[in-house]
C-alpha cells in the first residue's frame, strides 16, 4: 500500500474524528434520555425499571455504532488487514503465473 500524502492523511483524520464525535454525541443523548426517564419515575414516586425493551434496543444500537466506529472505521488496522488480504487474493487470481 502506498504511503498517504498530507491531504489524504488530513481527510482520513477528519473522517475518523467526525465518526468518533458522532458516537460520543449518540452516547450522551442515550445517557441524558435514560437519566430523564429515571428522574421522571422517581418524581412520580415510582422506582424506575432497571432495563426496558427500548433501553436494551437503544443500547444494542449504540454498541453496534461503537463497533462500526472503533473497530471497522475507515483506516482502522482491522479494516486495512482485510483489504490487504483481499487485494492479495484478487491479484493472485488475476495473475496465472
Amino acid at each position: 500500500m502506498a504511503p498517504l500524502n498530507d491531504a489524504e492523511i488530513e481527510h482520513l483524520a477528519r473522517r475518523r474524528a467526525s465518526a468518533r464525535i458522532g458516537w460520543i454525541a449518540h452516547a450522551c443523548v442515550f445517557l441524558a434520555v435514560n437519566l430523564l426517564h429515571v428522574a421522571v419515575a422517581v418524581s412520580h414516586g415510582r422506582m424506575p425499571s432497571p432495563v426496558g425493551i427500548g433501553m436494551l434496543a437503544w443500547a444494542f444500537g449504540l454498541a453496534l455504532h461503537g463497533v462500526s466506529v472503533f473497530v471497522f472505521g475507515a483506516g482502522s488496522s482491522f479494516t486495512e488487514r482485510l483489504v490487504a488480504r483481499e487485494r492479495a487474493r484478487l491479484q493472485a487470481q488475476r495473475d496465472p503465473w
